[in-house]
């Protein structure tokens, strides 16, 4: 049975994970087995719940214990239930909450890049794309368009991020993903260990069309994708196999990442 417990002081210490712990505090790298992070809605806190994430607190509007938060509350038995008026958890946390509910989950242990690539066929790799909008959104595409996992760079946004993963309707969750360490030349040699071409998506002089027939066809491919601003490191396009770019019209020059992201996903994907 959930506790249910009114918030009458919104600075008590056991408030402090949905209101005043920073990422980097909630992701706490000096103790990783006590890290949290937020999942924010019904849909996300569902999907993590469905795919076996611990809950630690809930936070929601007094209009969602018997409403969309009633289903959630009763599958996490024994878990705290904070809750309040929207303007009492507004003050609380400092914007307002998606569809009224917050859950604390314990946060999973970091993958093995290498234990991801044995059986992937198709990967996006993301080299320090910040926002956490487009990497909520690329992890959704890549679930949507089927990319069998996702790496990134120890300088892109945590896919955990409250906001990522809620732009992402919780595909964090789903997607498998893992952190690159020593990229690019560590991470591009652990890509070819597994067989992969590397194909870089950037517009230089030397960039061809995406739908060029050759790297769809390649049995193994990675999908290189960089930052909002500067694009891909001349070292990384250096090293890829293709340099791939998606023709445009009325003078546009390019697209944003995540928009970019799903065009190669879907031109690029496995031919089932």
């Amino acid at each position: 049975m959930a506790e249910i417990i009114e918030i009458s002081d919104i600075s008590a210490p056991e408030l402090d994970v949905f209101a005043r712990l920073t990422e980097a505090q909630l992701r706490n790298l000096k103790e990783p087995e006590k890290a949290v992070f937020i999942a924010e809605s019904p849909k996300v806190i569902k999907t993590a719940l469905d795919a076996g994430y611990t809950p630690l607190a809930l936070l929601m509007e007094w209009r969602h214990i018997e409403g969309d938060g009633a289903n959630i509350i009763a599958r996490c038995p024994g878990v705290p239930v904070y809750t309040g008026e929207r303007e009492i958890l507004s003050a609380l946390t400092g914007y307002t909450l998606t569809r009224g509910v917050l859950c604390a989950m314990r946060r999973p242990a970091p993958r093995d890049p290498e234990s991801l690539l044995d059986d992937s066929y198709r990967v996006a790799v993301l080299e320090g794309v910040v926002d956490a909008t487009n990497i909520g959104a690329i992890f959704r595409s890549a679930a949507a368009l089927n990319m069998d996992a996702v790496l990134l760079t120890p300088t892109c946004c945590d896919p955990l991020n409250r906001r990522a993963a809620r732009v992402s309707m919780g595909t964090v969750l789903q997607v498998p993903w893992a952190y690159l360490s020593g990229w690019p030349e560590a991470g591009m040699a652990l890509l070819r260990t597994h067989g992969f071409k590397t194909a870089a998506m950037a517009l230089t002089d030397s960039s061809i069309p995406i739908d060029d027939p050759r790297p769809a066809a390649e049995p193994r491919l990675a999908i290189v994708l960089g930052t909002e601003g500067d694009g891909l490191a001349q070292t990384t396009l250096s090293q890829c196999d293709y340099t791939l770019k998606i023709p445009m019209a009325h003078g546009v020059d390019s697209l944003n990442v995540a928009a970019a992201g799903a065009v190669a996903f879907w031109e690029l994907r496995k031919k089932i």
